[in-house]
């Protein structure tokens, strides 16, 4: 809970750094926080990627007909991973508010009965987990919507500080890679429920149309964009390697548009 009230706070931060600048969201105030879950699952014995298909075509002909229209998911299979993680996939699941994401959940346990019958038999997933997302920096428009290459990295401030400190360095950190020319999505995920004993404060969470536009920022980093971000973030913010994952979206809700 109090990672929680860090987020709610942090809301505010932004909304103070972020307005009217470009990596102000378009459709919504950038103090806005999006609620996220993630299941991190791993295949029962003898099955794979194609049952995860078949069971997910089910899952879709289900939310179809319970018209769950304001509910996305995605689909992350690891690319870039180490041994330490334990799972073979994620799933990770948002909706506008949390209340349209609670209502998909009690209709998931109220009638999908028969379908989690389904993914009990092709996976099991030990993780559940809830975020309040940021976003900080928009993603460029994509060509093909059905795939992204999605990664995350654990993010620790530095001892004493607040994010009241560190939001403002990535106020700019995204006005930058915008100038750079980057097509990134830049969130934050702070964590909320499922968690617990965490050690890191929050995930940086980024977005690609594709590993080549990845291999852009890649490259700018290394040959200037580190200069950037020590002068941001050195000695306020420690973040992990990413995990980088293809993503394949399996649900995107509906707009007012």
């Amino acid at each position: 809970m109090k990672r929680l009230m860090i987020a709610m706070a942090a809301g505010s931060v932004l909304f103070g750094v972020g307005s009217g600048t470009s990596i102000a969201q378009e459709e919504a105030q950038p103090d806005t926080m999006t609620p996220v879950e993630l299941y991190a699952c791993n295949f029962n014995d003898g099955k794979g990627p194609a049952d995860l298909d078949a069971a997910v075509d089910k899952w879709n002909k289900w939310a179809d007909k319970r018209r769950l229209n304001e509910y996305s998911a995605w689909n992350l299979m690891p690319f870039y991973r180490s041994a330490s993680q334990e799972f073979d996939f994620i799933w990770l699941g948002t909706s506008p508010t949390a209340r349209a994401l609670g209502a998909a959940q009690d209709e998931w346990l109220a009638t999908g009965g028969d379908v989690q019958e389904i993914f009990r038999q092709v996976f099991t997933c030990g993780v559940h987990a809830n975020y309040a997302s940021l976003q900080l920096k928009a993603p460029a428009e994509r060509e093909d919507p059905s795939n992204v290459v999605v990664s995350f990295s654990d993010c620790n401030m530095s001892d004493g500080a607040s994010f009241g400190e560190i939001a403002p360095a990535l106020a700019e950190w995204g006005t930058y890679l915008a100038a750079q020319g980057s097509s990134a999505g830049m969130w934050v995920f702070f964590p909320a429920y499922g968690g617990g004993g965490e050690t890191f404060d929050f995930k940086f969470v980024s977005s690609y149309a594709n590993y080549e536009d990845q291999g852009v920022d890649w490259d700018q980093y290394s040959a200037s964009g580190w200069q950037k971000a020590d002068e941001l973030f050195a000695g306020k913010l420690d973040c992990d390697s990413s995990r980088v994952y293809s993503a394949a979206t399996i649900r995107t809700a509906e707009t007012d548009d």
